[in-house]
């Protein structure tokens, strides 16, 4: 009996180091196992989605700098990302950081109160256009690019629409400031329409003057105009970096997701 005890008390410590090792294996493996090596049963690497999830991590955080086009391996992720819940997602939640912050803006009312937006990819989805063009593995054409504004089709990014409306009720002044030209004019404004924005103050486009300037130079200009006219700029949104810094600043920025193409 005092034998079978020592066994069985053997047996269980050993059990009990092999349950409390697991954790600390899961932890130290860097990759998960698979059905097959380096596959998942879609045919996309485990190994590829991850580095492609960390590569939008640095794409978001401006950690990647500058890029022409993204990683040939990460196309089906960035096409499954802009066209599935987790980017509907994460526009949800920036919105509503957006909105918890303008909540607690005091407004004037001498429509001095100002939020910035940017059009493409923050108010408007080219998601259609990059749906036939690589979803940012090719490089950009202007001229295409071009023809799919003229079009004036571009649906509103649902959040963004619903924010948007929030802050005219709050009592904000919409200004639009976007990195499209000035000959683009009409089809931009019938395409805000068409999408359901209305009621801005203000909508800025390059002018001759501007082409050439990185955006970065050119948004932080025109926020300064603004500013020099009396306005106020509580809140800036936009999908890239460059829409957002540069002084004068915004008293809070939201940067919103775009892993599709890098604008400097």
């Amino acid at each position: 009996m005092g034998l079978f005890r020592s066994l069985l008390l053997l047996l269980l410590l050993a059990l009990s180091a092999v349950a409390s090792a697991a954790p600390f294996h899961s932890l130290l493996r860097a990759v998960p196992e698979d059905p097959a090596p380096g596959r998942s049963t879609d045919g996309e690497g485990v190994a590829d989605r991850l580095f492609c999830d960390s590569w939008r991590l640095s794409v978001e955080t401006n950690d990647a700098g500058y890029w022409r086009t993204i990683p040939q391996k990460c196309l089906k992720f960035v096409e499954d990302y802009v066209n599935g819940d987790r980017y509907a997602s994460d526009f949800d939640v920036i919105s509503s950081e957006s909105l918890s912050f303008a909540e607690t803006v005091p407004i004037a009312g001498d429509g001095k109160d100002v939020w910035i937006f940017d059009i493409d990819e923050t108010l408007l989805s080219n998601v259609p256009y990059y749906a036939i063009n690589g979803y940012g593995s090719e490089v950009f054409n202007e001229t295409s690019f071009d023809e799919w504004v003229d079009l004036a089709r571009a649906p509103a990014l649902p959040a963004s629409l619903r924010l948007y409306e929030e802050l005219i009720g709050l009592g904000f002044q919409m200004v639009l400031l976007t990195g499209r030209s000035e000959n683009q004019r009409n089809s931009t404004e019938n395409n805000l329409l068409y999408a359901g924005y209305h009621s801005w103050i203000t909508l800025i486009l390059r002018q001759t003057s501007d082409l050439g300037k990185p955006a970065l130079v050119y948004k932080s200009e025109r926020r300064a105009a603004l500013e020099a006219q009396g306005f106020r700029i509580h809140g800036s949104s936009g999908d890239q970096w460059s829409d957002l810094l540069g002084l004068p600043l915004a008293k809070r920025s939201f940067k919103l997701p775009n892993p599709m193409y890098y604008v400097d």
